[in-house]
């Protein structure tokens, strides 16, 4: 009696601190998604750990924005988009085209995860009922359709707190799925050390597949939307500890779900020479080491992946429309129901035209490194006026910080140029 008491307390503590997660749990769900879960699948099956170096500096560099955007707004009292608009010099012109950029980038990657999810949710089944196989087109498209009618079901409820619960769920599954699969194959530690050493991989899509990396994992609509979600929280200036607490387990814990993903891709298949092009794939990465078990774990936890990244995608275009009007974050307003309406049917485009899911979610990942220049530049502007900061002001080792990701932004856009004109050469 006494042992099943302590398993309900400790089973009380582990809910508590799962549900008290902050607006970093945002942080979680846009940036690890089945885009993030496929990019880091297939560079993990494709180089091993070699890219794990991209991976830690995406992550400490989204930290440090993650930071540095909910700081502005505790003590300004406002949002990023509407500060770029109210303070900057060419303002208006940055915020709009940064909430096009995100928006275009969002939108292309919610068709990519909405893709691969409805396509792992259809080989799950085809394994319990191969019969339907050949209806492999329509049986994808319906199960895209139904999930995302799910999900703007869901998004009509309008509440912060609902929405933040919803992903605590989603991400704690996700987690937990990924971390224990890693269990199941593991890399040598040389193999990890030596991916912390800056290369790239020289063969035909190493190029873009770092570049992909970055979009995933340091996305520009993680930050821009970090001031809103703080709002949402409700949190004021006395929370600026519990703020940078929240930032750095959100950068901590995607470097850790996301390196494990990598890390069971290069245990299971980067020294058997199996590379993954193709859901089924994606979905047998366990499968010949561990066996069914361990598949069901991690197909589970990539599942849990695209669902979580499906809700704040749909949510981002109207939130940085809101911000860029108002700075304020209502997701009961009209237009918050008819442009995340116009986001589901765009998510349908992948599942639609039939492409190849993974294909596209690699490309649209490339897509989301153009704006990420502005949306350092300009927090670093804002954050450095004494006047709107006052006894708060940035330390120079944040400033430090936010200007290497700045220039590193630069070089990662760049490339990222480059590797797309040769994607379409």
């Amino acid at each position: 009696m006494e042992n099943k008491i302590q398993n309900a307390n400790i089973l009380k503590k582990l809910i508590a601190f799962v549900l008290s997660f902050g607006p970093g749990i945002f942080a979680i769900g846009y940036t690890i998604g089945t885009g993030s879960v496929t990019s880091m699948i297939v560079a993990g099956s494709s180089f091993g750990m070699q890219l794990l170096w991209v991976l830690l500096l995406s992550c400490f560099f989204s930290g440090l924005l993650i930071y540095t955007y909910g700081k502005y707004t505790l003590v300004t009292g406002e949002t990023a988009l509407f500060g770029f608009k109210k303070h900057l010099k060419g303002g208006k012109l940055i915020a709009l085209l940064i909430v096009i950029g995100i928006s275009f980038g969002q939108w292309n990657s919610l068709t990519g995860i909405l893709g691969i999810s409805s396509n792992m949710l259809f080989e799950i089944l085809a394994l319990y009922f191969p019969s339907i196989s050949d209806n492999e087109y329509s049986i994808v498209l319906g199960i895209a359709i139904a999930v995302i009618i799910i999900f703007y079901a869901l998004l009509m409820v309008g509440k912060y707190d609902f929405f933040e619960k919803i992903l605590v769920i989603f991400v704690t599954i996700m987690g937990l799925s990924f971390i224990v699969s890693l269990f199941f194959v593991f890399p040598q530690p040389a193999e990890i050390i030596n991916g912390l050493i800056p290369t790239i991989p020289d063969v035909e899509g190493g190029k873009m597949l770092t570049v992909a990396f970055v979009g995933t994992t340091m996305a520009a609509a993680t930050f821009l939307s970090r001031p809103l979600f703080v709002i949402g929280k409700g949190w004021t200036i006395k929370d600026l500890k519990k703020q940078k607490n929240d930032s750095i387990t959100a950068a901590v814990l995607v470097f850790v779900i996301s390196g494990s993903i990598m890390a069971v891709a290069c245990g299971a298949l980067f020294h058997e020479g199996k590379v993954v092009t193709r859901v089924l794939d994606m979905v047998h990465t366990l499968d010949p080491i561990a066996g069914r078990f361990a598949l069901s774990i991690f197909v589970f936890g990539t599942l849990s992946a695209g669902l979580s990244s499906i809700f704040p995608c749909l949510m981002i275009a109207p939130l940085l429309l809101a911000d860029y009007q108002s700075g304020k974050l209502d997701t009961n307003s009209k237009q918050f129901r008819i442009v995340t309406a116009i986001a589901s049917v765009v998510a349908l485009l992948v599942p639609i035209t039939g492409q190849n899911p993974i294909q596209a979610q690699i490309l649209t990942q490339v897509f989301n490194v153009f704006v990420l220049p502005l949306v350092v530049i300009g927090i670093i502007l804002l954050v450095n006026n004494a006047k709107r900061m006052g006894e708060h002001k940035i330390s120079w080792p944040v400033n430090v910080g936010l200007i290497l990701a700045f220039i590193f932004s630069l070089v990662i856009s760049y490339n990222g140029a480059i590797a797309v004109m040769e994607y379409f050469s």
